[in-house]
């Protein structure tokens, strides 16, 4: 079997053009701006990295498609995905089969040759195969996918320091969210937009003059009256479905939850993490993760969850930061004014995604009307927004005697930013002691994140801003 048999029905584009991409979604997420600009003006190899089922492939596709509106010959463009069963058969060599490919690229003198692989996971030794022809200057771009756990692409990637640019993608934060159920209109999508752009300005203001009066001077866009009730609409629905696209379009809750559990937990413990590295008890890795779930925001201790869970410490100890590289979840450590000093102790845990939590945890729209699963919920998004912030040195949470700050933003040379969640109807002086004293003492400012569309800007020496408001600004 000729390997360009192999390939044909995966690249319809060389015969049928425009019409292979009639089922392709037209909506672009904000990176694929920065991948696409990757592909065409840089020589080194691009990898998109990231969680099971959240667009990798998508993305791919879309480069493919703007490769060709852009002019390059649909022949020079060559998608596969390496978990292909034709590649099962004994007669094939993977290695051969890599090399036949990059024999014809050599060629095609004067063009450039754009290989896609998709779940490279799968071809032992991609790694070295890349650096191979990298080096021999062949006229090929890679772009390489794949949706296994970081623990296998890590070493290979520090093989090939200098030659591959990476992309990590996570699931579909809110504001990207509402960009695509917002696609189309494009008042509201401008709104969305510059309200990013406003947040980015705040960041970058702070991360770089962090005092209070530089962002006093901002001119902080505020979501339009009209635009509101479908924050508040999509929100709703984001809290429960989260960021795993393919989960939005299942007929009904009970499958999307079916779904979630298939595809990011068991397969990731029963298959990426078992190959990666040798788990002999992978039902106890699971029990730690979902004794995670409940707790989100929460303060854990290790040496209690172990009797609580019945699972030695030692083990626990050892599958934590497997989940962490996995993308299952995000911790954080208590507050010291040095990020060089190493902590010892309890931590606190945050999901990528909430909808993982609501699938193995049965939550629904009703569970979620409980106030103060909503505060658990809100902590977690605001979390995962600050992570994103460009200039940051780290996040870690305060806790001394009965005083807790949610989050604690590290800007370096001792500066920082005091971050408390307080997701309810209405917020009283008692309920902010612990920031209070916090800013007095270091003489920063601090941001509140809340409910209520009214409780937005300055009081005193903190930022108000609501939780959709915040995560459009900044996620």
């Amino acid at each position: 079997m000729k390997y360009k048999d192999i390939l044909a029905p995966y690249n319809a584009w060389w015969d049928e053009g425009e019409k292979a991409f009639i089922h392709l979604p037209t909506f672009h997420r904000p990176v694929f701006n920065e991948i696409y600009s990757g592909i065409k003006n840089l020589r080194q190899a691009m990898s998109i990295t990231g969680p099971r089922r959240v667009g990798k492939s998508t993305l791919l596709k879309q480069a493919i498609h703007s490769l060709i509106q852009d002019g390059v010959a649909p022949s020079d463009i060559i998608y596969y995905s390496m978990d292909d069963p034709a590649l099962l058969r004994p007669e094939i060599n993977h290695e051969t089969f890599f090399d036949s490919m990059m024999t014809d690229a050599r060629k095609t003198a004067g063009k450039i040759i754009y290989f896609f692989i998709d779940e490279i996971q799968r071809f032992e030794g991609w790694e070295l195969f890349i650096k191979k022809y990298y080096d021999l200057d062949y006229n090929v771009r890679f772009i390489i996918s794949g949706s296994a756990s970081s623990p296998i692409f890590k070493k290979s990637r520090e093989s090939l320091l200098g030659r591959i640019k990476d992309f990590h993608i996570l699931p579909f934060s809110f504001r990207e969210y509402l960009l695509f159920r917002k696609h189309g209109d494009q008042a509201a999508t401008e709104e969305i937009r510059g309200l990013y752009e406003c947040g980015q300005q705040m960041v970058g203001m702070h991360t770089s003059h962090p005092l209070h009066a530089d962002l006093r001077s901002v001119n902080v866009q505020h979501p339009s009256v009209e635009l509101r009730p479908e924050i508040e609409l999509h929100f709703k629905h984001y809290l429960i479905e989260g960021g795993f696209p393919e989960v939005w379009s299942l007929p009904d809750w009970e499958t999307k939850q079916s779904y979630l559990y298939d595809n990011q937990v068991k397969k990731v413990i029963l298959e990426d993490l078992v190959l990666a590295v040798e788990i002999r008890k992978p039902e106890n890795l699971k029990k730690f993760y979902i004794s995670l779930l409940e707790k989100p925001g929460q303060e854990i201790n290790f040496k209690a969850l172990s009797k609580e869970i019945g699972v030695n410490e030692a083990t626990i100890q050892k599958y934590f930061p497997l989940l962490e590289m996995t993308d299952l979840l995000r911790h954080v450590e208590k507050f010291s004014k040095s990020l060089h000093r190493v902590r010892k102790g309890n931590v606190k845990c945050y999901l990528v995604d909430l909808a993982l939590r609501n699938a193995i945890m049965r939550v629904n729209s009703e569970t979620l009307i409980d106030p103060d699963i909503m505060g658990f919920y809100a902590e977690n998004l605001v979390f995962n927004a600050l992570k994103k912030w460009q200039g940051t040195m780290g996040i870690s949470y305060f806790r001394e005697k009965n005083s807790e700050i949610d989050f604690i933003v590290h800007m370096g040379s001792k500066k920082f930013l005091p971050v408390e969640v307080k997701y309810r109807n209405k917020i009283l002086p008692k309920d902010l002691n612990a920031i209070a004293n916090f800013v007095k003492r270091n003489k920063f400012f601090g941001m509140v994140v809340t409910k209520q569309w009214e409780d937005v800007g300055w009081h005193g020496n903190f930022f108000y801003l609501p939780l959709p408001h915040f995560l459009l600004l900044f996620d």
